[in-house]
């Protein structure tokens, strides 16, 4: 009896959780190892499907023999399983090679443009967070009204509008016919020369914009922001709104709600205060798909804004053929998908202890 007691106290109910979450953590993260390495060798052989880089972007440019010359040079002519475990000890070493049209390390790629990624998405998270979670809120309140079936259809519109056409759209609006907003570019000429002048640039630029202490430069960068995050943000949005509407109806029918409910509690009480904040939950563990959504819209929406990130970086390598650096900004968004998804599991652990289990 006494051993059965010692173990259903409150101590040791807190270390088995605590033991499960330490648990939780570690597995998850020993499975980023086998999905990178699962994505790296795919992104690798898709790659060479094509043949050797130097021909894919050289091919009917140089003469036979300079062009065998170069294949040897950097080893293409090699085994492909001496060229797959050299790109791997690259990686290991953080050396993702050197691209072929420009001659840079991608590594210097990767960090030079990879900021103005991560800003864009920053954005566009924000934006879709602002407009999908309210209106999911909405919806929910309005459930089966007129309301409710305008903005779900709008959901799908939005989710299913290719991000090229609603940001061309969006730029024909606001800067043709408008013109209230800039066209395209993350800062006008005047605002990138004077956030150069800030020591150690940090290449996100609505800090580097701060950093300037001019109010005028901070306005022109967000300016230039607002479309690009618009188009991309729209994209998650449609999914927030109906995942926080599904889920907000769903705890509207919970027995902690009917009690509420019984003990005349109005109805926007209950949705404010009972059902709104745990229909936020499951928000949280589709956040890491949504950033695997946004990376792969970022590609269309920098291209259309020619916002210089790594999304306009690789369609301008795709078109030079620079498979080198096609597979190393590849890899680093799978990389960055992995590890949010991560931390976004060990998140949504540390908030509902039933996703450990």
């Amino acid at each position: 009896m006494s051993t059965t007691l010692e173990q259903e106290t409150p101590e040791t109910s807190t270390k088995e959780s605590g033991g499960s979450l330490g648990r939780y953590i570690v597995v998850r993260a020993l499975l980023i190892i086998p999905t990178v390495f699962i994505l790296v060798t795919t992104v690798f052989l898709l790659m060479r499907t094509t043949g050797d880089p130097i021909t894919a972007s050289q091919g009917g440019r140089l003469p036979p023999d300079q062009l065998a010359e170069r294949i040897h040079a950097a080893g293409y002519d090699r085994p492909l399983i001496t060229q797959y475990l050299e790109y791997l000890g690259g990686i290991l070493r953080g050396d993702f090679g050197t691209t072929l049209s420009d001659h840079r390390p991608v590594t210097e790629v990767l960090l030079t443009f990879g900021t103005a990624t991560l800003e864009l998405a920053f954005y566009a998270l924000i934006v879709a967070f602002a407009i999908g979670i309210p209106l999911g809120r909405l919806a929910a309140y309005h459930r089966d009204k007129a309301p409710d079936a305008v903005l779900r259809v709008s959901a799908i519109l939005a989710y299913a509008t290719p991000v090229f056409f609603a940001g061309l759209i969006l730029k024909l609006i606001f800067s043709v016919w408008l013109d209230v907003l800039p066209v395209a570019g993350r800062a006008s000429t005047r605002a990138e020369l004077t956030m150069q002048k800030v020591d150690n640039p940090t290449g996100i630029y609505l800090i580097d914009a701060i950093r300037t202490g001019d109010p005028a430069v901070v306005g022109d960068v967000l300016t230039h922001a607002i479309l690009p995050a618009l188009t991309l943000g729209l994209l998650t949005a449609g999914v927030f709104l109906r995942l926080v509407r599904t889920n907000v109806i769903s705890t509207f029918g919970a027995g902690f709600v009917d009690a509420a409910r019984s003990r005349g509690v109005a109805e926007r009480r209950l949705l404010r205060k009972h059902a709104y904040r745990p229909a936020l939950i499951p928000i949280i563990t589709v956040i890491g798909l949504q950033i695997a959504l946004l990376l792969g819209g970022a590609v269309l929406t920098e291209s259309t804004f020619e916002w210089k990130g790594l999304g306009f970086q690789l369609a301008q390598y795709l078109q030079a053929r620079d498979f080198v650096a096609v597979q190393g900004i590849v890899v680093m968004l799978a990389v960055i998908v992995a590890l949010t998804n991560f931390i976004v599991d060990v998140i949504a652990a540390l908030i509902d202890p039933r996703v450990r289990y």
